[in-house]
C-alpha cells in the first residue's frame, strides 16, 4: 500500500525541513511505502531547495495560486504517482508528524476520510477569531451533511485514492469543506479523530487582519449555503423579501380604508409591487437552483 504525504507550502523555509525530518521519522516506524510530496506553491524563499535537501520530491508551481489550487494540484499529482492513501499535513508543523501513523490506522480500518479534529483533540493555542470562525464552518457542514463534524477546516487528513478519483475540486474558497459534503453525498465513509495542535510560533498569513479574515469566513459560509443548500439560502431570502412586502401591503390597506386613501402613496404601492415581484423571483430561482445545485 502505497502512501503519499502531502505538504503544500509557501513560504515555510524555517519549517519545512523539520516537518520532512518528523514525517520520516514517523512513517520509518511503519511498514508502508511511502513518499513525501511538498507543493511549493509559488514560494520566493528556500522552502524548495531546504524540502530536496531533507528528503522529499517537491513540485513547484510558477507562482502562488492558494491553497485551494494547490490542494487540487496535490490530488492530481498524487494519483499520477499511484498513492493508495493521500495524507495532507500543513507546513508549518502546528500539526502534529507523530499523529500521522493514527490517521492511517483509521483508514486501514476502512474509513475512505479521515480527518483530524483539533476541537477533540488539544488546542495548544488558536486565536478568538479563528476559534469561533471554525466553529461555525464545522457547525454549517453539520447541517448540510447530516453528520457531526467538529472540523471542517483541519488541515490534517488522510483519504483514500477513491476519494481523490471520485470526489472533484470545484471551489477556489472552501475546499476543505468541499472534500467533506462531496464524499458524504458519494456515500464515503468519514471518521474524526482528536490530534494536537500546536502554538504557531511566527505570524500566521491567514489571521494577520482579524477583521477581514471574519468577513472572509462568512462570505464563504454564505457560498456554502448557496452552492449546497441552494433551496435553503434563496428560499429564506426571497421568503424574508415577500415578508417585508406583505406587511408594507398590509399597511397600504389600513392607509386605504383609514387614513384617506392610499393613492396619496403611489410611490410606495409600486415600491411594494417592486418588493414583492423580487421576493417570488428569488423564491423561484431557489426551486431552479436546487434542480442544478453541486452534487
Amino acid at each position: 500500500m502505497k502512501v503519499i504525504v502531502t505538504i503544500p507550502a509557501y513560504n515555510e523555509e524555517k519549517t519545512i525541513g523539520r516537518l520532512v525530518a518528523d514525517i520520516r521519522k514517523a512513517m520509518g516506524q511503519t511498514n508502508y511505502n511511502y513518499r513525501i510530496l511538498v507543493l511549493d506553491d509559488g514560494s520566493k524563499d528556500r522552502t524548495a531547495e531546504v524540502s530536496k535537501k531533507a528528503g522529499a520530491m517537491v513540485y513547484s508551481l510558477p507562482k502562488n495560486y492558494g491553497l485551494a489550487e494547490a490542494f487540487k494540484t496535490e490530488i492530481e499529482r498524487c494519483l499520477e504517482m499511484k498513492a493508495d492513501i493521500i495524507v495532507h499535513i500543513d507546513a508549518d508543523r502546528q500539526y502534529q508528524a507523530s499523529e500521522i501513523p493514527k490517521l492511517l490506522a483509521e483508514v486501514k480500518k476502512g474509513y475512505d476520510l479521515v480527518l483530524g479534529s483539533r476541537f477533540k483533540g488539544k488546542i495548544e493555542e488558536m486565536p478568538l477569531v479563528k476559534r469561533l470562525g471554525n466553529m461555525a464552518f464545522s457547525r454549517v457542514i453539520s447541517q448540510i451533511t447530516g453528520l457531526e463534524i467538529s472540523d471542517a477546516q483541519t488541515g490534517f487528513r488522510a483519504f483514500t485514492k477513491e476519494v481523490a478519483e471520485q470526489v472533484p475540486i470545484t471551489s477556489n474558497h472552501t475546499y476543505t469543506q468541499e472534500q467533506i459534503i462531496r464524499a458524504v453525498r458519494h456515500k464515503f465513509r468519514i471518521k474524526e479523530v482528536p490530534i494536537y495542535f500546536a502554538k504557531r510560533h511566527d505570524e500566521s498569513r491567514l489571521i494577520s487582519n482579524p477583521f477581514g479574515y471574519a468577513i472572509r469566513a462568512w462570505i464563504n459560509i454564505i457560498r456554502i449555503y448557496r452552492d449546497y443548500e441552494p433551496l435553503k439560502f434563496f428560499g429564506w431570502t426571497g421568503t424574508s423579501i415577500l415578508l417585508i412586502g406583505f406587511i408594507l401591503g398590509l399597511w397600504l390597506v389600513y392607509f386605504q380604508f383609514f387614513g384617506g386613501g392610499a393613492f396619496r402613496h403611489l410611490g410606495l404601492m409600486m415600491l411594494d409591487i417592486l418588493i414583492i415581484t423580487i421576493g417570488i423571483q428569488i423564491v423561484i430561482f431557489g426551486f431552479i437552483a436546487d434542480m442544478l445545485r453541486k452534487h
